[in-house]
């Protein structure tokens, strides 16, 4: 069955505040009723707070428009994410004052309030979730759409697969790539070209293992696939596969599914701000420039297929190349610019796969423009404020 995504596109026909996008916000809470959804229930925020001197996480006008719009269908908002991002958020506007509700760590101080969910994956079996998330009995998940590291993409399962976890399973969600195998030192047993491996490596992504110096072990972060390794390492030595790399996105799914799990039918929605989307998730502590144009803002009761939307929308849109740091390389190829960015091994629609598999959503939608240019009439006249 097709799901809808409500739309609102950052571009506007005339100079009035009714048609920028959290006018258009407005528009889709209307569309996805949340106002009437919300009566009586402890409705958990998930939003992504940032830390230190990043600014284009999601602005708090935007925010306390979804906290205007709980209060006033009867709800009781609060925000959450993980404890040492929410201290310090109010240095970047994020305060009760501000947006209109209190601001929580996720799993309190230390992060130390969690249920344990067991779902046995690779290396992983018990599951904590934040004890915030999990006591609300209604969840508005709110991502900011950026890159990432781990599976070229962050927006909606991003926030919520590791946003919603405590550290240690934050932790084994990403060790879930070093699983399965992928060194073999039986088959390069010579350390001076051990060492030649771990210097073809531009970005540090291969190192000598830290455990064991005996060793090598990957950065799958910082690996984006150039295979210069690979014309060092003899033959089946060190492997640059799918499936290490899809191992996180795997593990982001399932994470996913059990925060969802907690709550009823009906008791979820998810909405995604794709503007100043840069190269890495807002967890690095700092703001560099766009590598994308603004896309607009999503919202979905269906997770999968509100990922897909943005996804959909900003596959055909060039990398600003001026824009990325050039620390990193992107690799063109007909794949996502999320993926030309950091490797075709991180398409970032594999994890949209893993999702549907689970039952999470559809990856077909309808998309739903909740203020379509072609409704406007231009005006030519009125563009300057009064001076009085």
């Amino acid at each position: 069955m097709s799901a809808t995504v409500f739309y609102g596109s950052p571009r506007q026909a005339r100079l009035e505040a009714s048609e920028s996008l959290p006018a258009k916000l407005d528009l889709i809470l209307d569309r996805l009723h949340l106002r009437e959804r919300v009566k009586g229930e402890w409705v958990c925020l998930k939003l992504h707070v940032g830390n230190n001197i990043g600014y284009s996480t999601i602005h708090p006008v935007f925010v306390r428009k979804v906290v205007s719009a709980i209060k006033e269908g009867g709800g009781e908002p609060f925000i959450v994410d993980v404890d040492w991002d929410v201290a310090g958020s109010e240095s970047r506007g994020y305060t009760r004052e501000v947006l209109g509700c209190p601001v929580y760590p996720s799993a309190g101080l230390h992060e130390r309030y969690h249920y344990d969910h067991e779902w046995q994956y690779k290396n992983m079996k018990a599951w904590k979730v934040a004890g915030m998330v999990e006591d609300a009995s209604f969840l508005v998940n709110f991502a900011h759409v950026k890159g990432h590291p781990m599976c070229g993409f962050g927006a909606a399962f991003k926030n919520i697969a590791l946003g919603c976890m405590v550290g240690e399973t934050r932790s084994q969600i990403h060790d879930t790539s070093h699983f399965d195998r992928y060194w073999f030192k039986e088959r390069c047993p010579d350390r001076s070209l051990m060492q030649q491996i771990v210097d073809s490596c531009p970005f540090g992504a291969v190192v000598f293992d830290k455990k064991d110096p005996e060793e090598l072990h990957l950065h799958f972060e910082s690996c984006n696939q150039c295979m210069r390794c690979q014309q060092v390492a003899p033959p089946g030595s060190l492997l640059i596969q799918p499936e290490n790399f899809h191992t996180f996105m795997e593990a982001a799914a399932i994470s996913t599914a059990i925060t969802l799990s907690t709550f009823e039918q009906g008791k979820t929605t998810h909405l995604a701000l794709a503007t100043h989307m840069t190269p890495m998730c807002d967890c690095f502590g700092f703001t560099s420039m766009p590598i994308l144009q603004d896309a607009g803002i999503f919202g979905s009761d269906d997770i999968v297929a509100l990922d897909k939307a943005v996804l959909d929308k900003t596959t055909d849109l060039p990398l600003i190349l001026e824009n990325i740091p050039s620390s990193l390389e992107p690799q063109p190829h007909d794949g996502h610019p999320f993926a030309q960015l950091h490797g075709r091994f991180k398409d970032p629609y594999v994890l949209l796969h893993y999702a549907e598999k689970l039952g999470l959503g559809s990856q077909d939608y309808q998309l739903v423009d909740v203020l379509p240019l072609d409704d406007l009439s231009p005006r030519t006249k009125g563009f300057y404020i009064s001076a009085q």
